[in-house]
């Protein structure tokens, strides 16, 4: 193991990096959705995870994107007032609603995809071999459990 102030000293610079480039490229590909396709990133996300998990409750969708319930009902009523998904009765709780996408949605998001694949190619291709990609992809992974959202830790200090 390196020594505990160089591990130290690196870790804002690679945390200030990845914010960078997070931001960066968030910005290129939120735009580029919004000129061709009139979507946003958030709202492909939300989608995505419709895609991924089927009809869900909105609280599901805000733990997978780690956002608050809030922010996804309001991408979720825009991403319905698009015609890309609905809400239906959830048969087993009456409060509560099921969202799911539509025909439509599936092949927004279908077009979407295929556009932020594009950007990202042309981003990145070159710069990283599919090997370093596989390698951030596993490094990212390891890291998503080791920062566990605000409110769990707050509960851990509570």
């Amino acid at each position: 193991m390196e020594d505990d102030s160089e591990e130290t000293g690196l870790l804002w610079p690679v945390f200030n990096a990845f914010v960078r480039v997070e931001t960066e490229v968030w910005n290129a590909l939120d735009a580029r959705l919004r000129s061709e396709h009139q979507l946003t990133l958030g709202r492909v996300e939300t989608m995505q995870v419709l895609q991924d998990i089927g009809p869900c409750r909105v609280n599901d969708i805000a733990e997978a994107l780690v956002i608050t319930v809030g922010g996804v009902s309001k991408i979720v009523d825009r991403v319905e007032a698009a015609g890309h998904c609905r809400r239906r009765s959830h048969p087993d709780d009456r409060r509560s609603s099921l969202v799911e996408l539509t025909p439509a949605g599936r092949r927004a998001l279908a077009r979407a995809t295929g556009t932020l694949e594009a950007e990202l190619s042309a981003r990145w291709e070159g710069v990283l071999t599919l090997r370093q990609l596989q390698q951030l992809r596993t490094i990212l992974g390891r890291l998503r459990p080791a920062a566990p959202s605000l409110t769990t830790n707050e509960k851990r200090n509570s």
